[in-house]
């Protein structure tokens, strides 16, 4: 999303046109690479090499049954997928580097028990400047999540202090390095009938109601015009460099990490509460190597062509490759199966 070159060009003007908070010594971004996978297309389709598989604890994971095979190939490409013991959900995932140098894409699919209901969590996490801050939240944004005393009761609450936690937490982890690495987040959390979905960047998470593509997030983007006023107000700018950024470095508004701009990049997410009834068909999740060349109406329609979650994943990462993506790709689709939905959950007052 952002180059090093750019940022130690782009650095000098954060420091003329918003507070002095930063100096020029620390702007310096690191070139950590957290994987170093290759990639070749051949006669189209994907190839791919081993990629770390995202998995909860055992203490953790409840009960998944018919878990596919993870597909790994020759080029940096990963996908798989699961299905939930009781068929009430099914999953897949594809993950490629593309036509990037480094992946600093990663992603986390998880279920817990809770007070006898299970939770299925689901994340996209895309970094910038490095791998560190994404790869962090892989590891550390769902652990979080289910140690918060109000999870159960207050979701919503929970989920935001969360975020706001996790990224205090990796800033501080952080403090004696030179990296200021950021990322994105949009994650879904299903508690019973209820869909949590939160987003800080610009990853993306939409929903396929009856047939129709409803986000449920909205990008942050720095020239919206809620999210310029408040980093204006906040005494930073909003400038074009090639799009528009953050003191003309950052091309979101909201993120993990980035120190150097926390004063005006914030982690706070915005929260939809939806209620799953028979007509959710499917979840996309994505970075925005995806959303960069797919709109949302695709994105549905080519995974509903696909039974199988995980090769709707897969046609997504292709598509998106294919249409000139210049990104890494990373997606999740998570199908609901109307006739195996819990009838006895009500929603909450």
């Amino acid at each position: 999303m952002v180059c090093n070159s750019c940022l130690r060009i782009a650095i000098a003007q954060v420091c003329v046109f918003s507070k002095p908070i930063v100096q020029l010594r620390n702007a310096r971004k690191s070139l950590h690479v957290g994987l170093s996978l290759g990639h070749t297309w051949d006669r189209g389709f994907f190839r791919g090499i081993s990629m770390m598989v995202d998995s909860s604890s055992a203490a953790n994971r409840g009960p998944i049954a018919d878990v596919f095979k993870e597909k790994n190939e020759d080029g940096g490409y990963v996908s798989g997928g699961w299905k939930s013991e009781d068929g009430k959900l099914s999953c897949g995932y594809a993950s490629f580097r593309g036509k990037r140098v480094t992946m600093e894409d990663f992603y986390d699919i998880r279920n817990a028990k809770i007070n006898g209901r299970t939770v299925y969590m689901f994340g996209i996490f895309d970094g910038h400047g490095g791998s560190r801050a994404a790869e962090y939240l892989k590891e550390h944004l769902f652990e979080n999540l289910l140690k918060h005393p109000q999870f159960t009761a207050d979701p919503k609450l929970a989920i935001s202090e969360t975020y706001k936690k996790t990224d205090a937490d990796f800033l501080d982890s952080e403090k004696d390095t030179y990296r200021d690495d950021g990322s994105t987040a949009s994650t879904a959390v299903l508690v019973g009938n209820h869909l949590y979905v939160a987003n800080v960047g610009d990853s993306r998470t939409i929903v396929s109601k009856a047939g129709r593509a409803i986000p449920l997030s909205e990008d942050h983007k720095p020239n919206r015009s809620d999210e310029r006023k408040r980093i204006e107000s906040a005494g930073g700018v909003v400038m074009w460099a090639g799009t528009w950024r953050v003191g003309g470095v950052l091309a979101m508004s909201r993120a993990f990490g980035n120190r150097m701009l926390k004063q005006f990049v914030v982690a706070e997410p915005e929260i939809q509460d939806q209620v799953v009834d028979e007509e959710f068909e499917l979840l996309v999740l994505a970075s925005d190597g995806l959303w960069d060349v797919v709109p949302n109406e695709d994105a549905v329609s080519l995974a509903q062509t696909e039974e199988d979650p995980e090769a709707a994943a897969r046609k997504l990462t292709e598509v998106a490759f294919t249409r000139g993506s210049a990104d890494n790709i990373t997606c999740i689709v998570v199908k609901f199966h109307k006739n195996k939905m819990d009838a006895t959950n009500s929603p909450r007052n």
